[in-house]
């Protein structure tokens, strides 16, 4: 009995370990693209908020899922970053779609229009246990900057 239970314990120990080993590949595999402040963006809120350069840098990484939290209306009349999959987070149904769609192993990298919103859908997905990164300034900061846009 003691030999089984000392067998599940190092199990969850390992598996938990795992876990966290994939947590840091995850956020050290796009850390050479962000600031410092960034960093302690992560620490206190438990995503990083990017510049638009950080963020082209950062979604730049094919493994990277894109999320745009913008209305159908902003994406349609506004254009939008391209490789982009839209869910609105002002919906009722967000966490839903959010939690059918979103992998969770994969960093989301997160958009709305002037970063408002996608601080609060940053919030609500790293309640949901993902690696989030979002666009200080929003669309309107990487469409100023002359960054790829998308028009439908």
């Amino acid at each position: 009995m003691k030999k089984s239970i000392v067998i599940v314990g190092i199990a969850a120990v390992c598996i938990a370990l795992g876990s966290f080993g994939v947590f840091l590949h995850k956020a050290y595999a796009i850390a050479d693209v962000i600031t410092d402040e960034a960093r302690y963006d992560m620490i206190d809120k438990g995503y990083r908020s990017l510049s638009v350069d950080e963020y082209e840098k950062a979604i730049a990484d094919t493994s990277v899922f894109r999320l745009d939290v913008r209305t159908m209306e902003e994406r349609r009349d506004d254009g939008y970053i391209p490789g982009t999959v839209m869910i609105d987070v002002q919906k009722d149904d967000f966490i839903e779609k959010a939690s059918e769609i979103l992998p969770k192993d994969r960093t989301i990298a997160v958009n709305c229009r002037s970063g408002r919103r996608s601080k609060i859908a940053a919030e609500k997905l790293v309640g949901l246990g993902y690696d989030v990164i979002e666009l200080d300034g929003g669309f309107n900061a990487w469409k100023d900057a002359g960054k790829p846009v998308m028009i439908e």
